[in-house]
């Protein structure tokens, strides 16, 4: 693919549905926009408390405004999606520790990360499964395509301190953005090279 220099860095968290458009849409475009698509796992909770914000969700109003607006948003880009009905956010932490060890071991590309992203995403507002416990990160992992031995050893990563860490930089990162822009995403231009 040939890329026009214009990086598009996302970072999302499963949690969120308005990530998940934004993530479906980019996908579904990022060849036609000639852009290249950087998925940037973060922690959305860390970044509604690290802002002074809280939960949309804990607004009726709010709440009341986003159902309708999903159903629109879900219909009209075409990414079936059902509104849970214990909306009860549980804590994705474990969830995004898991993706972020993926996206740590696979470097570059990116594909395997889609996959799994997209896997909870699914089981959060689809099929309205859990993706807070290792059994619900396992069935993902493997629906995405990761062999057994490999979401094993992901699982084990996503509990280290180096992934913690990174995690933790991402969504400081993400943080830093929403300052300047708005929490997802984020338009570079490459540097000269010398």
């Amino acid at each position: 693919m040939f890329s026009s220099g214009k990086v598009v860095e996302l970072f999302y968290d499963v949690v969120s549905p308005y990530s998940w458009l934004a993530f479906e849409v980019l996908c579904r475009y990022r060849n036609v926009w000639n852009i290249d698509l950087k998925f940037k796992p973060a922690y959305l909770t860390g970044v509604i408390y690290g802002s002074d914000n809280q939960p949309a969700g804990m607004n009726p109003s709010k709440l009341t405004y986003i159902v309708s607006d999903l159903t629109l948003l879900s219909e009209y880009f075409g990414v079936p999606m059902f509104r849970p009905s214990d909306l009860s956010d549980k804590d994705t932490l474990n969830a995004m520790r898991f993706v972020t060890a993926v996206a740590e071991k696979e470097k570059e590309g990116g594909v395997l990360v889609e996959r799994v992203s997209r896997e909870l995403w699914k089981r959060k507002w689809r099929t309205h499964q859990d993706i807070t416990q290792p059994a619900s990160l396992t069935e993902a992992g493997l629906k995405a395509g990761l062999s057994d031995n490999v979401v094993e050893e992901i699982l084990t990563l996503s509990k280290s301190q180096p992934i913690r860490d990174k995690l933790k930089s991402v969504t400081q990162e993400a943080l830093k953005h929403k300052e300047r822009s708005g929490w997802g995403l984020t338009l570079t231009s490459p540097q000269p090279q010398c």
